[in-house]
């Protein structure tokens, strides 16, 4: 005796195959669309955007580069950056040191010997 044949489920297929679906062309008008008043494309061609203001640009350092400038061990940094003697600002897991505080630490621990 032989099992029936199912002829829907997982993996059942039609006898025959239906038509492709066939893609309708794309128009130029279809795709345009109307740029809202407020956009900044709307306004005219030759007027210029407003300045921004300007930043001073900050560098940042890693825990790795600071211990490389300073010719101390990472270790060393990161006793500083959790001592508070080193600011320092946490990005995800790991610290970015403004250059900045790298040299103003260094030039405030300075000491003249003899």
């Amino acid at each position: 005796m032989t099992m029936p044949q199912r002829s829907t489920g997982y993996n059942a297929r039609p006898a025959q195959p239906g038509p492709r679906p066939v893609a309708r062309p794309v128009s130029a008008a279809s795709v345009a669309r109307p740029v809202p008043a407020a956009h900044p494309a709307a306004g005219p061609v030759n007027r210029q955007a407003p300045a921004a203001p300007q930043r001073s640009a900050v560098t940042f350092l890693t825990v790795a580069e600071v211990a490389a400038m300073m010719r101390v061990s990472k270790m060393t940094v990161y006793r500083l950056v959790h001592g508070g003697e080193l600011s320092a600002v946490r990005v995800g897991r790991s610290f970015r040191v403004p250059e900045r505080a790298v040299q103003d630490y260094l030039r405030d621990a300075y000491t003249d010997i003899a």
